[in-house]
């Protein structure tokens, strides 16, 4: 995938599934690379493609703009922490890619989101804090950042007047509590600072969030969730006690503790009387699809099941070129090429 910035040609990577026909609308997912790694790599880590067949919906993945420590990695030039020569004006590049993912596809603009793992994350946070409303959600992954670190009378914490998001906006973010490269606690390298729980606590500032939230722990992994935000947003977080910056996966535990819940009709009942009330099976690719695509209902936990489109307006550009918009759907007799577009870069970090 060629993307023509601000500042350069740029590339990714995309994935359509074959379910699409390019008649009707579908979410987009966009998924951000960690730092010394690529896009394909990241798919390969996250499975959003995966998620992405089976419900329908469409990921993009792009390329960082700086060369990473390993053949055919890269990272991102985040804006304020990042000072490596070479960089270029990611914002620019991420708005012009959301241009032509639009123009090229039948998507509905108001169902795109985001994922972040590590250096991904950060950029992506700082895609948010810049004012940026594209995303109707978003998923963090080892990098929640709420602002660049400031210190002020010895504690650091995140910059107030360095975040700035256009609108409330729904977050999933997970974290290890044993992560030497982004510390859960804060620390290490000068772009984190401070840590995992100060950031979930200025996104809850910025979110105009009430109350303390819901937390409940299970079998070493810890979930929260801040559902009285305004406009709608909520705020969900999974922290795995004996999590490393790993990519999380499903233990043999918790697949035994997903195997007794109750199933009916698509969707895992909650009770309260009834353990667990969080199922920790679902790897985070999974888990933020859900909830970036969860109605109103906090008891509730969707399973697959394929996207629907949802009613509403768009501008025409929101299909293909040449494309007519038909509310949820588009009508063109363009011909789609439902293919992976790849490139090299397997097994990086």
């Amino acid at each position: 995938m060629t993307i023509r910035s601000t500042d350069a040609v740029r590339s990714g990577v995309y994935f359509v599934p074959s379910s699409y026909t390019g008649a009707q609308k579908v979410p987009v997912v966009f998924d951000f690379h960690g730092s010394n790694s690529n896009p394909t790599g990241q798919l390969i880590r996250s499975s959003w493609d995966k998620v992405a067949e089976r419900e329908g919906f469409i990921v993009v993945a792009l390329q960082g703009s700086l060369t990473g420590k390993l053949s055919g990695t890269h990272a991102w030039n985040v804006p304020y922490v990042t000072t490596q020569t070479g960089g270029l004006d990611e914002i620019g590049f991420i708005k012009s890619a959301l241009g032509q993912v639009k123009q090229e596809f039948c998507v509905d603009p108001s169902r795109i989101y985001a994922s972040g793992y590590s250096g991904g994350g950060r950029m992506l946070s700082a895609y948010i804090c810049g004012g940026n409303d594209d995303f109707a959600a978003a998923g963090f992954v080892h990098s929640l950042r709420a602002g660049r670190p400031v210190q002020i009378e010895g504690t650091w914490g995140p910059d107030t007047e360095g975040c700035k998001p256009a609108k409330p906006v729904s977050i999933m973010a997970f974290a290890g509590e044993k992560d030497t490269a982004n510390p859960y606690t804060g620390g290490g390298k000068p772009y984190w600072q401070y840590g995992f729980k100060a950031a979930v606590k200025r996104w809850t500032e910025l979110d105009g969030c009430t109350g303390n939230g819901k937390t409940e722990t299970i079998g070493g992994i810890t979930y929260s969730l801040h559902d009285t935000c305004k406009a709608g947003a909520r705020i969900a977080s999974y922290v795995f006690a004996n999590g490393t910056h790993d990519w999380p996966r499903p233990s043999a535990t918790e697949k035994v503790i997903a195997a007794a819940a109750e199933t009916e009709a698509g969707v895992v009942k909650v009770s309260s009387a009834r353990k667990p009330s969080f199922d920790p099976n679902i790897d985070p690719a999974s888990r933020m699809w859900e909830f970036f695509r969860k109605a109103d209902s906090t008891d509730v936990i969707a399973t697959a099941a394929p996207a629907k489109g949802k009613s509403g307006t768009a501008v025409a550009s929101d299909c293909p070129a040449g494309a007519e918009l038909q509310g949820t759907t588009c009508s063109s007799s363009r011909t789609v090429d439902m293919r992976h577009s790849a490139q090299g870069g397997r097994g990086a970090l």
